[in-house]
């Protein structure tokens, strides 16, 4: 009897040791997230609209890297001087957005950040449009429910401007002053608002600067499912004549965690 007992304790304890050892593996850094818009209308106006986005986070101890992709597609219904119907593009811009802090100090509220950003909207008076900045950072506000964080620094930013009739594309290079401030608050347990705000200002006169804010309210449906409403300002100084100065974008979308 005692040797059966004691052959069972030996089987068990690799079975034990292999439980301990899954129990206190740490979780991932990454976190990654990926939404999803899609509006059909018909009637009078036909037309079809995609967003899609692509969120990636690693955090690990004074490290914290962000990468973000957004996508918009827009198709309208159009007729020509025959009568005949397509479905072309209306709107089509995507940009990316990538930073990375490193945590200064015992209270780990200060940071050093390296942000850089890449844009091409086809239907703005810009080729593209990307920038690069280096500077400080602080989270400002802390509690259970919201936080604030800010940072500052200066940047280099590159406009390369659409070809037209009465010129060629140009490339514009300026210096810039970057910041950036981004406020979270949990309204309860499922919903949370986001607002950031991003400037981009170039000192010198005549140099196009760039400002942004979004605004965006996420209700959480399932465990890794929730619905997002977001409001987007685009803000641009100098833009060609027949350009507008400022977009602004509304969309609701799906988004999953994983």
């Amino acid at each position: 009897m005692t040797s059966k007992l004691a052959t069972a304790v030996f089987c068990l304890v690799p079975l034990a040791a292999t439980a301990a050892e899954n129990s206190e593996q740490p979780a991932s850094p990454f976190t990654t997230s990926a939404e999803l818009g899609f509006l059909y209308q018909t009637g009078n106006t036909k037309s079809a609209d995609i967003k899609t986005g692509f969120d990636l986070k690693y955090e690990q101890e004074k490290w914290k890297s962000i990468f973000e992709f957004d996508l918009l597609v827009k198709k309208t219904e159009t007729e020509d001087e025959d009568g005949d119907t397509s479905m072309d593009t209306s709107d089509q811009k995507w940009e990316l957005v990538s930073q990375t802090n490193y945590t200064l100090g015992v209270e780990e509220k200060n940071y050093v950040y390296g942000n850089f950003a890449y844009k091409d909207d086809r239907f703005s008076g810009f080729e593209n449009q990307s920038s690069l900045s280096l500077g400080w950072g602080r989270r400002w506000y802390e509690s259970e429910t919201a936080s604030f964080d800010a940072d500052i620094g200066p940047g280099f930013k590159r406009d390369v401007l659409k070809d037209t009739d009465d010129s060629s594309g140009e490339t514009s290079n300026s210096f810039i002053i970057q910041a950036q401030a981004l406020y979270l608050r949990k309204l309860n347990e499922h919903v949370e608002f986001r607002q950031q705000f991003t400037a981009k200002y170039s000192p010198k006169s005549g140099e196009n600067s760039t400002y942004k804010a979004e605004s965006s309210i996420t209700t959480k449906l399932i465990e890794t499912l929730q619905l997002k409403f977001s409001f987007t300002i685009d803000h641009n100084t100098e833009v060609e004549d027949d350009k507008e100065n400022t977009d602004t974008q509304t969309a609701m979308t799906l988004v999953y965690s994983f």
